[in-house]
């Protein structure tokens, strides 16, 4: 009887130890044409509510071919960023966004120093030499915050199991790029929201006149 008892026992110790781990998952599509949405930055409100204190980060976007590389970064509160130039051509970033207003000088090689961004939000980014230039900082204190990948999928194993609070960020929800979608996720399910994308696609960014008789100098030495 007493082996009976400690069979049964450990039997509920391994269901338990089972089920106290998140086994669903979440993919964002497109209304209309069910279209991945990668790129869209989820929050998930957790019972404490609290993101655990972390060192320093340090985010890299690169400029390159006249665009934001990547258009999209997820950063905690409190992380650094920088903005190295690898094109052939000036850039001049800047942002009036309400986390952080500010405008770098205009540089080649020379990156200026890391910028810090200490309140949550939505940072949306601009060069004033080329006006087609667009990218976008989301700065979040959440307790549960990531990215939806090529697929618009987001692993929720490492979360407990149950149903939370969530809200969804992606850039063509609106034009102001401020609005987030709000509603809930049970992360003990494979689950798909389908995003209405009201705001209109920025036009892709063209290499200058003299970026494309570079690369068409490279293309002749490799392939005299």
């Amino acid at each position: 009887m007493l082996h009976f008892l400690k069979g049964c026992l450990l039997t509920l110790l391994l269901l338990s130890s089972l089920t106290a781990v998140a086994s669903g998952s979440l993919q964002l599509i497109q209304a209309g044409n069910q279209a991945s949405l990668d790129q869209a930055v989820i929050e998930i409100s957790l019972p404490e509510n609290r993101r655990d204190a972390v060192p320093d980060e340090h985010y890299e976007i690169v400029q390159r071919d006249a665009r934001f590389n990547p258009q999209v970064s997820l950063i905690p509160v409190g992380g650094l960023v920088s903005f190295p130039n690898r094109d052939i051509t000036r850039h001049q970033v800047f942002s009036f966004s309400p986390p952080r207003v500010f405008s770098l000088d205009l540089y080649l090689k020379e990156t200026p120093p890391p910028m810090r961004f200490e309140t949550p939000g939505v940072e949306v980014l601009g060069c004033n030499i080329h006006d087609r230039m667009q990218g976008f900082i989301v700065i979040s204190n959440a307790s549960f915050s990531a990215m939806t990948d090529a697929d618009g999928r987001i692993d929720l194993t490492s979360l407990p199991p149950g149903r939370y609070p969530m809200r969804i960020w992606h850039p063509r929800l609106e034009d102001t790029h401020q609005q987030w979608w709000e509603g809930e996720v049970d992360t003990r399910l494979d689950s798909r929201i389908a995003l209405t994308l009201a705001a209109t696609p920025p036009p892709m960014a063209e290499p200058s006149l003299l970026q494309q008789r570079f690369k068409r100098g490279l293309r002749h030495q490799e392939h005299p």
